[in-house]
């Protein structure tokens, strides 16, 4: 008997006195095992079994209990709150102290007080608080990033002064970038609606050891959402509705998350029209005509109209509007304990996209009504991605964790022209199909995880198919009712196909050398072949219409981060990177303002070599932070477009359309350098007030020809201050441009369009004194949004507050004007 009353007094203890708390991933609802778990004294550690759980009982009830996990922001909670919480502990990705972001973008999830590089980040409720009209646009916010734009239907960000096929595209860990992404000015960054987005992560600086090529301004990875798994089943909906008044924008987003305890769903639709632009009224730069349309050809939809047209609002810039659809379907379905698969299925078509630049383009420009074009337009840009990816945690001494992920992208795009007193219309139509595989693995290699190596595989193809052909309009009446003739076009790329090939291998390792130090290193292999078939010469001839080209390339980093004392850290980097020449570098043929791209069969891959330091103060705890990144990048063999010469000395001379022009192509030539800066700050000023701003400057010059680099931006900035309480946000915000002196513009390849800056002197003989090059300007803006419930808030922007008139660098479009924008969100 006394056996049997111990027993029951003993379970009766145990049931009363276990407490075990359930830790679980708060993006996807599964459970997190090896979770350190313990006090502020350290007199308790313990650690999360394999089933997310932990016994608490021994912590005292009016203890701080902390947890904290290396891909988790540390979570800290008072005993006694657990029950209100049923004992279950939801772990983030972020917390307040600005230290503890956890990043993805390097494939291994990783503290950014862990991470030399220079990165940033910025969430969904971010993006949700700017409320950007496209994805390039949000882009625009992130310090250190310009937006360069030709049309209003796109955007090329720069990073470090590199753009287009120098920047790095990826989403959801499969890269965008692909064989046609040339070099100029690319406007693909838009076909992930901002809406669909969980975040953007950037990495500043060469990031080939992960990335491989073209990632040497560094790299852009959009991660969509996904949806999370619930032991109760929930059905969550969220309606999204915007409304602009610069360019009458309705944009509407509608999602479905299905959560259930084996499989989860999230399904996003978003439709966004943009009609024509309206640029500012407040020309503060000096330049009364300057970006105004005079006359704009309306020969869009079917009509047509022999002469251009006269606009009666020359500060509406006609032909800019255009409308998008993307779709995003991704499955979550854990397989096993250590199993994971998702299934992600995006889907973006768009309009027509006038290319406003060249629609703008004047035969004299002395004359505002002698447009070149009658039509340029981009076709519907289509992009299909359908991936897989296979998330493994086998816990081996070789293979911790990993993921395996295998995509296939189907690209399409097109351009149309015409020009003005010829019913000639071109068609030029471009598909990519894409297939890749990758695989990202990781195993720590001491007990505390302070020492571990990340390795992986990539492999990539493409197969690139270039079609061309003219039809001759039938009009009767102002319409087109048909054709009445076909005649050749040249193509862009090769008509008779190419591919291009890459695969890599790559090993990284990071060490915690001490408490106060961190020390990582990698190494990458990459090999790329290329081949291509050119079949009709009959506008330019090759001395070779069958060609196969083969590069490799080795590149390597060693980052260093030293963090001195709680508030201080310091990181170094030495990094190299490079490009091998994809189907548009060795391939193409298009016309720019007289000059004619043809192919250059020879050119080769270019290498950047970097140094960096970064220093980061905190303040508050760790809630307030400034900073400063210098770097200093060398770009050798850089590829850069030039004239072509015949043997005699002058420029060879090409046909395109019906008309000679010169013959450029892009060719590699010696050395060149980017130096620059960025300072920044980012913090909590109070539990009501937040503050965040930056200034960044670039400065680009090759050695070999002393002539400035393309793609270089004027020092630019952002300050921006913020306030929230209660069911009420608050903002105010100021954006900057410095001036960008003629002098620093590069006019070889025409990539800063310094055609397009003020004229200042007609009658000149050369471009410096000709052009003024590109005006500083200073906008204002403010935004608030209130919360109504729970489940439904409204925000309101103003952005441009004096509608003040300018132009990004490099940009063929005005920017908006005043805008004032009205949106809504309701949860359901």
């Amino acid at each position: 008997m006394k056996n049997i009353l111990f027993i029951f007094v003993f379970l009766l203890s145990s049931i009363t006195f276990s407490q075990k708390v359930k830790i679980l991933d708060k993006q996807t609802g599964k459970i997190v095992k090896n979770v350190t778990v313990f006090n502020d004294a350290l007199t308790i550690n313990l650690s999360s079994n394999n089933n997310g759980f932990v016994e608490v009982s021994d912590f005292k009830e009016n203890e701080t209990i902390v947890f904290s996990h290396i891909s988790y922001a540390l979570f800290k909670v008072k005993k006694s709150l657990l029950k209100s919480k049923n004992y279950t502990v939801f772990l983030t990705k972020q917390s307040e102290q600005l230290n503890e972001v956890v990043l993805s973008v390097f494939k291994k999830a990783e503290k950014t007080e862990r991470i030399a590089e220079q990165i940033a980040v910025i969430s969904a409720k971010d993006i949700q608080k700017v409320s950007p009209q496209t994805s390039a646009d949000l882009l625009a916010t992130i310090p250190g990033i310009k937006v360069q734009k030709s049309q209003f239907g796109g955007g090329s960000p720069v990073i470090r002064g590199m753009e287009s096929n120098r920047v790095l595209l990826v989403v959801d860990g499969v890269r965008m970038n692909n064989a046609i992404y040339r070099k100029g000015h690319l406007q693909n960054s838009i076909s992930v609606a901002p809406n669909m987005l969980d975040k953007t992560e950037v990495v500043f600086g060469p990031s080939s050891v992960v990335y491989g090529s073209d990632a040497l301004g560094g790299v852009i990875h959009y991660y969509t959402k996904t949806p999370k798994l619930s032991e109760n089943n929930e059905v969550k909906s969220q309606l999204f509705s915007r409304f602009s008044s610069v360019n009458q924008e309705i944009t509407t987003n509608v999602s479905a998350e299905l959560s259930f305890s084996n499989w989860a769903s999230f399904t996003s639709i978003s439709y966004s029209d943009f009609n024509d632009l309206k640029s500012g009224s407040n020309r503060n730069h000096g330049f009364d005509n300057w970006g105004k349309v005079f006359y704009y050809s309306d020969n869009l939809n079917g009509n047509y109209t022999e002469n251009p047209t006269k606009n009666s609002n020359p500060s509406l810039l006609r032909n800019t509007g255009y409308n998008q659809t993307d779709v995003l379907q991704k499955f979550f379905v854990p397989l096993s304990k250590n199993t994971d698969l998702k299934v992600n299925l995006q889907y973006s078509t768009s309009s027509d996209i006038p290319r406003f630049d060249r629609l703008a383009e004047l035969n004299d420009e002395t004359d505002v009504s002698d447009l070149k074009f009658a039509e340029w337009y981009y076709g519907p840009q289509n992009r299909l991605l359908i991936s897989s990816q296979l998330l493994i945690n086998p816990n081996k001494r070789w293979l911790e964790d990993g993921v395996i992920t295998a995509a296939y992208q189907n690209l399409k795009e097109s351009r149309i022209q015409r020009r003005f007193g010829s019913l000639e219309r071109s068609y030029r139509k471009e598909t990519v199909n894409i297939f890749s595989v990758n695989g990202d693995f990781s195993v720590s290699l001491t007990k505390d995880k302070k020492r571990a190596i990340s390795y992986g595989f990539e492999f990539a193809y493409n197969d690139v198919d270039s079609d061309s052909y003219g039809k001759t309009l039938d009009v009767l009446n102002d319409k087109i009712i048909g054709f009445t003739n076909d005649f050749k076009v040249q193509s862009r790329y090769p008509d008779g196909g190419s591919s291009y090939t890459s695969s890599a291998v790559y090993i990284d390792y990071r060490q915690d050398i001490n408490s106060k130090s961190t020390l990582n290193t990698g190494v990458r292999f990459t090999n790329t072949n290329l081949n291509a078939t050119w079949i009709d010469q009959s506008f330019i001839q090759l001395s070779d219409t069958d060609i196969s080209t083969n590069n490799s390339a080795i590149t390597a980093t060693l980052g260093y981060v030293y963090r001195p004392s709680k508030n201080w850290q310091i990181n170094s980097v030495i990094s190299s990177g490079f490009r091998s020449p994809n189907i548009d570098d060795v391939g193409r043929v298009r016309e720019k303002s007289g000059n004619v791209t043809i192919p250059n069969i020879d050119v080769k891959p270019e290498f950047a070599y970097n140094a960096e330091i970064g220093i980061q103060k905190y303040f508050n705890d760790k809630k307030f932070r400034l900073g400063t990144n210098i770097y200093y990048t060398l770009l050798d063999n850089y590829i850069q477009r030039d004239y072509v010469y015949n043997s005699n000395g002058s420029v060879k001379q090409v046909a395109f359309d019906s008309e000679f022009g010169n013959a450029v192509s892009n060719q590699n030539k010696g050395t060149a350098y980017i130096f620059g800066y960025t300072l920044n700050y980012l913090g909590k000023l109070s539990s009501a007030f937040n503050t965040t701003g930056f200034i960044t400057y670039t400065k680009g010059r090759t050695y070999d020809t002393e002539e400035p680099m393309s793609s270089i931006p004027p020092l630019f900035g952002q300050f921006e201050l913020n306030y929230k309480k209660d069911k009420i946000e608050l903002g105010a915000n100021i954006r900057f441009n410095s001036k960008k002196d003629i002098a620093d513009f590069n006019f070889t390849e025409g990539i800063d369009n310094h055609d397009l800056t003020p004229i200042v002197d007609a009658n000149a003989t050369n471009d410096i004194d000709k052009y003024y090059g590109s005006p500083s300007w200073m906008t204002i803006g403010v935004n608030g949004s209130y919360l109504l419930n729970d489940n439904l808030s409204v925000q309101a922007r103003l952005n441009n507050v004096f509608d003040e008139h300018y132009i990004e660098f490099a940009s063929g479009v005005s920017a908006p004007g005043r805008n004032l924008s009205v949106s809504v969100l309701a949860n359901f």
